[in-house]
């Protein structure tokens, strides 16, 4: 397409200027108006003076893309742009000491764009000195978005602005990291490596972007990678908290402990969310946890996030935040929930929560989708796709600690912002962190001592019941109270025999569904169809219906987690799992290393209470020092033989 242009704004052989500088702005003059970017290809200086002798501009489309070894391995290659244009402007400086227009092609070999988007070419934007300075006013006051639309309107509309949101975001980023460099990031070292020093389990990871600067933290303690031997199989992990001067989000690893208290698994200050920095981070909580992974994670619907977990845990079961499944709900299908009010709420939320078969799911779903006319939303597809990770009947084997939304970090992260406020640097924000990791594990320890000091109530003193304050914390135990309250309130409405099992249904007071519970008397096994206790590691009301008429008056210890009693946090925890895959020996030796500390300075605790206990570990300690030397040494002969046997064959 041709657009008309001043005959003033077109290059002409034998123009001259006074510097490059001027032809420069000329020909990019001449090209905003025409619709194409520019820039500098071959110059030619003085070997002797240094001055520029000559030198050609090009359309930015000129030549061919470089072959790229890692073509194979790019996840997401960039678009090809360069199309081998020949349009051109050379100017030469040889002559009169000015410099003229010695060559000009104006053909190009593809189509130009509107002049009108023109500013987007990356030849024509650029941040003034002006306009930066804008920004860091307006920065300190509101979004990066809201500054932009304020000096777009400033300048007559978003075209003569001279930059993109892009350009705005990246110089936003150079400033911060410019300001760590110069500042923050000496106090952010010298703060790690205190840390170190008082707990030698504190893992630290810092990104590096391509200029060496710190972009993305990650950091935990000793304490944190203990509980998560304890309590490492779910974990939430949210970022939505952005409470401190530079913006950053600050994303937490949290789970929940024996008396269902949020704990913290880690922290990460992140500068962006791309799959990168996940990717990043991460591998660098699982080398802090010596290699062990969650069994689950709860996650927001970040695609970014989701596709690093992909690809770095693939065997972790990913669920989806079902409380931000019904605040997008509200948001994409606001008309039903105010025209059908409560009925169409119910339907939804009886897809998400109250069915036991994938059969009855799908019938459910489908149903709803008729009875409202849904079939083309898009959205409700979108989420169909990803029903697995949200609908509780395809989560109902997989144990996530009775946790269905990741309102347990997002509730941290209200906690964070009465520690931490936008006024805080990034030195500041690990100070006052490390006031809200004391605070939470003072309340654990009061909590501790609740329970070691007092004794649930109970209203009827069944067997049952103390049995169960006998092994369980008083939160749990109150959560099986009410379990077997409303097994008393159930009845059973059939049952029948196959084999050794023996199947009841068993039905809620007041409730339309029944369940299925399957007792094998020779197994002593139990199992519901609600899969309560794969789902929350605590039986349900309907197997204990089926025990108590069985008489079955204490738990079975099949049926009694760990992690839910008094003595979760007792005995030596093993977080790194024993010969895992993909990981070279060096990292192994690391790991192992790192666990072996955890597990003696563990014993060493217990060890110190009394002189029988300590002297039972120093004989221990000695006799096993023994052992490892003769178990080094011969290794190292098994090495040597080797390599004789090597040499022999060479």
């Amino acid at each position: 397409m041709d657009y008309a242009i001043s005959q003033d704004f077109i290059p002409k052989i034998g123009m001259e200027f006074e510097t490059e500088v001027e032809a420069y702005d000329f020909y990019m003059k001449y090209a905003k108006a025409t619709g194409f970017g520019t820039r500098r290809i071959a110059a030619h200086k003085d070997r002797i003076t240094g001055n520029l002798l000559d030198i050609s501009f090009c359309c930015c489309r000129q030549g061919f893309r470089a072959t790229d070894n890692r073509v194979v391995t790019v996840k997401r290659p960039r678009p090809e742009i360069r199309c081998g244009c020949k349009a051109m402007l050379k100017i030469n400086g040889r002559y009169s000491g000015k410099f003229r227009i010695v060559k000009f092609v104006e053909e190009h070999n593809h189509d130009l764009c509107d002049p009108e988007k023109s500013y987007m070419f990356r030849c024509f934007r650029q941040m003034s000195n002006v306009q930066q300075t804008q920004v860091d006013v307006a920065q300190s006051c509101g979004p990066p978005k809201k500054t932009r639309d304020v000096m777009a309107k400033e300048s007559g509309g978003i075209q003569h602005l001279g930059f993109t949101h892009i350009d705005l975001k990246n110089y936003l980023r150079t400033k911060r990291t410019l300001e760590i460099k110069q500042g923050d990031s000496g106090g952010v070292l010298q703060y790690l490596q205190r840390m170190i020093s008082e707990d030698p389990h504190f893992y630290y990871a810092i990104q590096l972007d391509v200029e060496d600067l710190i972009t993305n933290i990650f950091w935990t303690d000793g304490r944190m990678i203990q509980d998560f031997g304890h309590f490492g199989d779910v974990v939430c992990f949210d970022t939505t908290c952005r409470k401190h001067r530079d913006g950053r989000p600050i994303a937490l690893f949290v789970g929940v402990n024996h008396h269902k208290q949020t704990i913290l698994f880690g922290a990460t200050l992140l500068y962006d969310e791309t799959i990168e920095t996940f990717e990043w981070l991460f591998s660098a909580f699982e080398d802090a946890m010596m290699g062990k992974r969650p069994k689950t994670i709860l996650t927001d619907q970040d695609q970014a996030m989701s596709a690093a977990l992909a690809s770095k845990w693939p065997s972790t079961h990913h669920r989806l935040c079902v409380w931000h499944i019904f605040q997008n709900a509200a948001i994409h299908l606001s008309s039903l929930f105010s025209s059908f009010k409560n009925t169409f709420a119910a339907d939804f939320s009886r897809c998400v929560y109250d069915l036991e078969e994938e059969s009855e799911f799908l019938e459910a779903w489908n149903k709803m989708l008729e009875k409202y006319n849904l079939q083309d939303n898009q959205w409700l597809t979108r989420m169909f796709s990803l029903r697995e990770k949200w609908a509780l009947v395809y989560g109902r084997n997989t144990f996530c600690a009775d946790i269905i939304t990741t309102q347990r970090g997002e509730c941290m992260n209200a906690v964070v912002k009465h520690f931490v406020n936008y006024k805080n640097n990034i030195v500041e924000v690990f100070h006052h962190f490390q006031r809200l990791i004391d605070d939470r594990r003072e309340k654990e320890a009061a909590e501790d001592l609740k329970n070691a000091q007092s004794s649930p109530f109970m209203t009827f003193p069944l067997e049952t019941l103390k049995h169960a304050a006998a092994v369980y914390t008083h939160k749990i135990f109150a959560l099986f109270s009410e379990e077997l309250r409303k097994a008393f309130e159930s009845k059973i409405e059939s049952e029948s025999e196959l084999g050794s099992s023996r199947m009841y249904k068993v039905r809620p007071l007041d409730r339309a569904n029944a369940h299925i519970v399957t007792y094998d008397s020779i197994e002593g096994s139990i199992s519901c169809s609600c899969r309560k206790f794969e789902f929350s590691g605590i039986l349900c009301s309907h197997s204990l219906r089926v025990f108590t008429l069985m008489n079955v008056i204490h738990i079975p210890d099949e049926y009694i987690l760990k992690r839910w009693t008094k003595h979760a946090k007792s005995g030596m925890t093993r977080v790194c799992k024993e010969g895992v895959v993909g990981v070279d020996e060096k990292t192994r030796k690391k790991q192992r290393y790192k666990e072996l500390c955890n597990s003696f300075i563990q014993l060493t605790v217990k060890a110190a209470e009394s002189e029988d206990s300590y002297a039972y570990a120093m004989e221990c300690l000695l006799k096993m020092g023994n052992d490892i030397d003769g178990m080094v040494e011969k290794g190292k002969n098994v090495t040597v033989e080797a390599k004789k046997v090597g040499d022999v064959r060479d």
